[in-house]
Formats: structure tokens, sequence, C-alpha cells
């Protein structure tokens, strides 16, 4: 991968460990890797380095990397064809970051709404990594040369700001960085959360709002038939007036393929408690299989060391061509392997 073709174009993608790994992280992005792989280079990073922006108790963050790692696998990762690594092995993180950070201005990050909102979240820790966090976030995407970066809606002021940097980095060196763009799942579904369907399905979000992937198939069951719906009880698609049953629809289309007309015609005059199973079923049949090889994955810490070593060795072989370019155009000296 390391020597990639040149029709074939570089996909990065970083996901925090914190938090439980849900559906919507499945549907929006996991299942998607399968198909991703065969068609692009694919970098995949557990950013362990952007969740300590949020105190961390140190072994259960250890233990999430792992966790998250085991997941990526059993949603059918391979690590031969992809780069599964943890982005603090990898230092070249933070080195970039910090450069970056001398081409980005105060302005950009107080625009960042993410900033807004984290900080209102945690008043009182609003540290000053949480500010320039989004410059660690172009540091990880710009490190790869990275043609492709798949985001949601919650992610674009982010891409944007990676590629005014390296627009910005460009116009003064020439030719170093790759400017990124988005990239759209051709199958994907915005899933939202089960408590309030206006926000999207969240992994920081309380339990009950989401459905994690290693949820039981009993509170699987539990979690929809407490689900937000409406007074209507009937199932039909209408997200603006109707968002709750609107979103387990959703679900369901993602997961079978059925379209919202034969989903409507098949619960006609069922309600909604049979409607909510229906949909429980579809997620369990989904999710079990993966529970399934997660537990074995996860069980074989020596296959997670061989991975985590493997994923850590070849991302930096990456990072390390581009930081001596980056070195040599602001003027620092070489650093040698």
């Amino acid at each position: 991968m390391e020597n990639a073709a040149e029709n074939r174009k570089r996909i990065f993608s970083g996901i925090q460990p914190t938090g439980n790994l849900t559906l919507g992280n499945y549907i929006g992005a996991l299942r998607n890797f399968g198909i991703l792989q065969s068609e692009y280079d694919c970098l995949y990073s557990i950013v362990d380095m952007h969740a300590i922006t949020v105190r961390q108790d140190p072994a259960a963050l250890r233990k999430a990397c792992l966790r998250t790692m085991a997941i990526f696998l059993a949603s059918g990762l391979d690590p031969e064809k992809n780069i599964i690594y943890f982005q603090s092995q990898v230092p070249q993180h933070a080195e970039l970051g910090w450069i970056l950070n001398c081409f980005t201005y105060m302005g950009e990050l107080s625009r960042m709404t993410q900033f807004k909102d984290k900080s209102a979240k945690h008043a009182d820790n609003i540290n000053a990594g949480l500010f320039t966090y989004p410059v660690l976030m172009a540091a990880d995407i710009l490190l790869y040369m990275t043609d492709l970066v798949p985001i949601g809606a919650d992610q674009k002021q982010h891409l944007e700001l990676a590629r005014d940097i390296a627009l910005r980095f460009n116009a003064i060196y020439g030719d170093v960085f790759t400017v990124p763009e988005g990239y759209f799942p051709k199958v994907g579904a915005r899933i939202m959360s089960l408590q309030e369907p206006t926000r999207k399905m969240s992994k920081s979000d309380p339990e009950e709002c989401y459905i994690a992937i290693l949820d039981e198939p009993d509170v699987i069951r539990r979690k929809f038939r407490r689900a937000v719906t409406d007074c209507e009880a009937c199932v039909a698609f209408d997200p603006e007036n109707r968002p709750g049953i609107a979103n387990l629809m959703s679900i369901m289309n993602a997961l079978t393929g059925k379209s919202m007309e034969t989903i409507t015609d098949e619960y006609a005059g069922k309600g909604y408690g049979a409607f909510k199973d229906a949909v429980a079923d579809c997620v369990i049949a989904v999710l079990e299989p993966i529970q399934q090889e997660y537990k074995r994955i996860s069980g074989d810490k020596a296959y997670l060391e061989q991975v985590m070593v493997s994923g850590r060795e070849r991302a930096a072989q990456i990072a390390y061509r581009t930081m001596l370019k980056v070195r040599k155009k602001v003027g620092l000296a070489a650093l040698k392997l």
C-alpha cells in the first residue's frame, strides 16, 4: 500500500476510542469499510490523542483503543489491505500538528462550532488542546497525502479548515500537501438519537439514546421499545413531522434495503409495538455476527498486538516521508530514522 498505484486514491478516517461505537457509526462508516478497501488505499486511525482534550482514565483509554481496533476488525476490515493504527504511536501527527498551528489563524479556530459545543459541555476544562483540536485533525489528514476523507455534515467545517491550511502552506512552499476532498458513501443513512430523533445518534449521549455495536440482543430490544415516536401509531415516513418513526424506518431501510413504501405497506395497521420489534430483529441479525467475531478477536491479544505493531510501522513510513519534505520546506533539520 505504501507504494500505491497511481489510479488508487488514498482515504484517511479517524475515530475516537471514547464511548461506545454505535449503530450510527456502523451504518454511516464501518459497514462501508469493506467496500472501500477494495477500491482505495485506506488508513484508519484510532485517534487517542484527540480523546485527551477531555480528562480520561488512563487504563480505560488504553482498553478502549484495543476495543475499537477489535470492532474495526470484526466489522470486516482486513489489516493486510488497510493500515489500522493508534494515532499516538506515530509521533509525526503531533509534530505536524505543531507546524500547522503556525499556519492557522486564531480567528479560524474561534469559528469552529465543535469548540463552542465542547466548551459548553466541559466548562471546567476549556484547554488549549480543545481549541487547536482542528489543527491536529488537519495534520492527521495531510500527513498521509490524503485524497479523500469520509465525513458527515458535522465534520465539513474541519475538512474545510484542513483544505485551507494545505492551500496556504502550498502557496508559500510549493506543491507539498495533497488538498483533500470529502468522501460521501454511496450507501448510507443519517441515524438519529432514539430519545431525541431530531439529533444525530452519538456515542457521547446517554445510553438509552443509542444502540451500541456491542449491545446484547435484549438491551437492543429494550432500547427500541422505549424509542420516542408519536401518537399516530401508524408507520409512515415523514421526517419533518414524525422524526421518531422516520428514524426507525431509516434504520430498517439501511439494514434490509427495503424501500420506505415497502416498509409502510408491510406494517400498515400493525402498530408501533410490532414495528419496533421488527426493527430490533433487523439490528440484532446484523450485529450478532460482528459481536461473535469481536469476542474471538478481542480474546486474541497476540493478534491485536501484531495488527497494532504492523499498522504503526506502515503508517510511520508514510508519515516519515511527508515530514522529511515539510521539515526541509520550513527550515528544520532533517530527522533520520
